[in-house]
């Protein structure tokens, strides 16, 4: 497969690695990793992450002896700061282990995080930065769900405007 992406002119270009906090982005890169590293080598790759932005209204479920209350809040500016902050930790923690892993590998990365619903960021990156091969992992939601809420891979083999390869964990 490796020789195919070289053959058609993917040795120079930007390929990008979408991940998440899932299992199945990280069999992804290491999928690349152990089959595309020559065409990786070559190119420059990119490990992109976004992280969804603090909801406004936010709902608590709270005990009242057998009862249940389900409770909407809207959070304080300095709750939606922390959790703003502790996401930005989050998203920076698997960047830098997923660059690790790269580097372990021989394999030098590029890091990118970005805000947003993680669909639209990753098809709003693949065009800020020239994206010539998307390559993300499959969670295997089932049919059913993912025709009633599309996947956030359903959605880049969509709408990105580059081949994406979708690495389904076996």
């Amino acid at each position: 497969m490796a020789d195919v992406l070289l053959a058609n002119g993917f040795g120079n270009r930007n390929v990008m690695v979408a991940i998440d906090e899932s299992d199945s982005s990280h069999y992804a890169l290491m999928w690349v990793l152990d089959n595309l590293k020559e065409s990786v080598e070559r190119s420059s790759l990119l490990i992109f992450m976004a992280h969804p932005p603090p909801r406004p209204v936010s709902t608590f479920q709270a005990s009242l002896s057998s009862a249940r209350v389900y409770c909407s809040v809207s959070p304080t500016p300095d709750l939606v700061k922390s959790v703003e902050a502790n996401n930005k930790k989050l998203t920076s923690a698997y960047l830098d282990r997923a660059k690790e892993i790269c580097a372990n590998r021989g394999v030098r990365a590029e890091t990118i995080a970005d805000v947003g619903d993680p669909k639209v960021a990753i098809c709003d990156a693949v065009l800020k930065y020239n994206v010539s091969l998307l390559i993300m992992g499959e969670r295997g939601i089932g049919k059913i769900k993912r025709a009633l809420v599309w996947s956030v891979s359903n959605y880049c083999v969509q709408y990105a405007k580059c081949p994406v390869l979708v690495v389904r964990k076996p």
